[in-house]
């Protein structure tokens, strides 16, 4: 490599190190162990919690959240954890470590059958660990490669910036038609193994539905959850074949 080098230009040898470089970097963040990985998302979640108004146990947002997820203390051995951001976006989001944050604008729109039925399929997601890859491609792109090369066999600290950056990538996540109804399925399941019912899943993606094209906040969760309207419909379709198999009754929309 180095007889290689000396007959290649000043200029190239740098382009050719840098390349040899981030190439290393990236190898050693494809090596991240589960423990780093782990730090990585609970300095990404302290950050968000930091970061947005967080409400306290008494409030009556958190009250309702913490009934409804009685009992449901963790997916597959995730330890879960509940917490509501008091802001005007429509949207909820579980990350890997199992926090699942729920904004208020969205329990304002939602019943109590529905809103489970969110909280379940971004549970799915967790369970599939739709949100670890997607959390780990994050960490592989753009500068954040640099920041994840870990030293010593500790991942290096990560900036303010870098902690926005993978805030956003939690909260905004994107997923695949083929791992959205994955977390359907799985979302179902967990639902069901809970004691809640499944329909309140179809209600909530109907509700979605009815925004289909619409403007501000209320459409936000919805274009990050569904990307066409014939999908939507099947998903629709397939949740509600099960629940019709599965014998559960559809609970009454609420007033």
């Amino acid at each position: 490599m180095v007889c290689a080098l000396a007959a290649i230009p000043a200029s190239a040898q740098f382009n050719l190190k840098k390349a040899i470089g981030g190439a290393s970097k990236a190898v050693q963040a494809m090596t991240l162990t589960d423990e780093q990985m782990a730090a990585y998302v609970k300095e990404s979640v302290d950050w968000m919690d930091k970061h947005n108004p967080v409400l306290p146990d008494d409030d009556p947002y958190t009250i309702r959240l913490n009934k409804l997820t009685e009992g449901i203390k963790d997916a597959d051995g995730i330890p879960l954890n509940f917490k509501v951001y008091h802001v005007i976006d429509v949207n909820a989001f579980a990350c890997p470590d199992g926090s699942v944050r729920v904004f208020s604008s969205l329990m304002d729109i939602m019943d109590d059958d529905e809103l489970m039925g969110i909280i379940g399929h971004e549970i799915g997601h967790v369970l599939k660990r739709h949100s670890k890859n997607a959390f780990k491609t994050q960490l592989l792109t753009g500068a954040l490669k640099d920041a994840v090369a870990s030293t010593g066999g500790k991942a290096a600290a990560l900036t303010e910036s870098q902690l926005g950056t993978l805030g956003e990538s939690l909260i905004n996540a994107k997923y695949s038609q083929k791992q959205e109804n994955e977390a359907d399925n799985c979302g179902y399941d967990f639902l069901k193994a809970h004691g809640r019912n499944p329909w309140g899943m179809v209600m909530a993606f109907e509700k979605f539905q009815k925004m289909e094209g619409g403007s501000g906040a209320a459409s936000s969760y919805f274009s990050k959850m569904f990307s066409s309207h014939p999908e939507t419909a099947a998903r629709i379709k397939n949740m509600t074949k099960r629940c019709e198999k599965d014998g559960l009754q559809r609970p009454a929309a609420a007033k």
